[in-house]
């Protein structure tokens, strides 16, 4: 049995062969069917837009990534369902290796907390669109909540119970 792998619903990649020596910037904007992928991959309601601002500069066995996004996200509050428009930005920076294990010295720990990302390069393919659509999904309100929403709810079974939790042990006595 395989595993059936879904695509990205952003695929753009940029190779290796084509980023000169002093480095490449640029930007990408997503079309309406790339956010439309996107909102259903991150179950939104809607993403309204998403640009991508990067640059890769050759480092020692690979690639730096670096660079941020903009996107503007409907998503449904967690009480009402109510859409709730959202301004995600966030910014990323990503080592791309040949050789991706790191070694650690005497400052290993803190090397990894404050260094940047680091993904195997694999088949020389810098792997802009993974990078940012993690960074937006990293980015979302996991609980997005329009303002003045309350969840007021009572177990009705607790109430007529009373407020006592051991009432409904008594009615367990009662039945034996």
């Amino acid at each position: 049995m395989t595993d059936h792998i879904e695509p990205l619903p952003l695929d753009w990649t940029i190779g290796a062969a084509d980023i000169p020596e002093r480095g490449l910037k640029g930007s990408r904007t997503a079309t309406d069917m790339e956010r439309a992928s996107l909102a259903e991959a991150l179950v939104l309601l809607s993403c309204g837009s998403l640009e991508a601002t990067y640059s890769i500069t050759p480092i020692a066995s690979g690639y730096r990534l670096e660079g941020g996004i903009d996107a503007s996200v409907n998503q449904a509050c967690v009480i009402t369902l109510e859409p709730i428009a959202s301004r995600v930005a966030e910014s990323f920076s990503v080592d791309f290796k040949r050789d991706s294990s790191r070694a650690t010295g005497d400052a290993g720990d803190l090397e990894i907390l404050s260094g940047a990302d680091v993904e195997p390069l694999v088949g020389d393919v810098i792997e802009l669109g993974r990078i940012v659509y993690e960074a937006l999904s990293a980015g979302l309100d996991p609980y997005p909540r329009k303002p003045g929403a309350e969840f007021d709810w009572s177990d009705p079974e607790q109430s007529s119970a009373g407020n006592n939790p051991f009432a409904v042990l008594g009615k367990l006595k009662d039945r034996s």
